[in-house]
């Protein structure tokens, strides 16, 4: 196991007290590679399903606009030299403690020009059962800046709190929204392979894409715990990943280090 840690005290810190922190340029090249060319085929498909059917959306997905692309691993297995890579072994443990699992994954795009927004939400706002703390880690794939779009987080000494907070849905986009007051948050501008690290409790949103190319992000999600349904079956992904701090997860063969 590499004991040696690319998370600060400091980050560690300001991720219990604040609920994030940003690592800057530490995916490595190869895997940010991967990551953008499994994104562009997935697209690629979503358009051509939308096409075959006549549609201008496809469940989350708004085609030219916006698009939600989920458990992508599931059919493209490179992905998880990145989701079980040394890097997020590293994030997980100093976030989440000795015990990991692999909770969920997914592409978020927006367009070039319209890209849509998305409203102050907790991930937490979304699971509706009682679970602990999880970790979302939110990987960028292309330079972030306010006008494409980046997130913005709002750490908890000013969003009052670290409860999850009742989220209403949102007409015409039917987001949920979990904070109406008007702090902007801490917008995240940062260079291509660059991760922002935040708890599932810390509020956080994006604005509208209003450059000329697409802003694409991969978000990871891990868990110090399974998540379960109230009907107590496994929420998202059950794939062990770190077992007293060490990785058990064997990329060629998940299956077999699911619980």
């Amino acid at each position: 196991m590499n004991t040696t840690s690319i998370i600060t005290d400091a980050q560690k810190q300001q991720y219990q007290e604040e609920g994030y922190f940003i690592l800057e340029r530490v995916i490595p090249d190869d895997h940010l590679q991967l990551l953008q060319e499994a994104c562009q085929q997935f697209i690629d498909l979503v358009d051509e399903e939308m096409e075959q059917q006549g549609v201008e959306v496809l469940g989350l997905n708004r085609r030219n606009n916006r698009y939600f692309i989920t458990q992508p691993s599931l059919e493209e297995p490179r992905l998880l030299e990145f989701l079980f890579s040394d890097l997020m072994a590293d994030i997980a443990r100093a976030a989440l403690g000795p015990d990991v699992w692999l909770f969920y994954e997914q592409y978020v795009v927006k367009a070039a020009e319209q890209g849509m927004k998305f409203g102050w939400h907790q991930d937490s706002g979304y699971v509706n059962a009682p679970h602990k703390p999880y970790l979302s880690c939110w990987c960028a794939l292309d330079d972030m800046s306010e006008a494409n779009g980046t997130i913005y987080v709002l750490p908890y000494s000013r969003a009052g709190g670290r409860e999850v907070f009742e989220h209403v849905q949102e007409e015409g986009s039917n987001d949920l929204i979990g904070y109406s007051g008007d702090d902007p948050g801490v917008p995240v501008i940062v260079p291509a392979g660059s991760i922002a690290i935040f708890s599932s409790v810390t509020l956080h949103r994006s604005g509208y894409n209003t450059t000329d190319k697409m802003r694409r992000s991969y978000l990871a999600q891990y868990s110090s715990e399974l998540l379960l349904n109230t009907d107590g079956q496994p929420r998202g992904r059950s794939e062990r990943f770190l077992k007293n701090g060490r990785r058990v997860t064997d990329i060629e063969n998940v299956e077999d280090v699911q619980v």
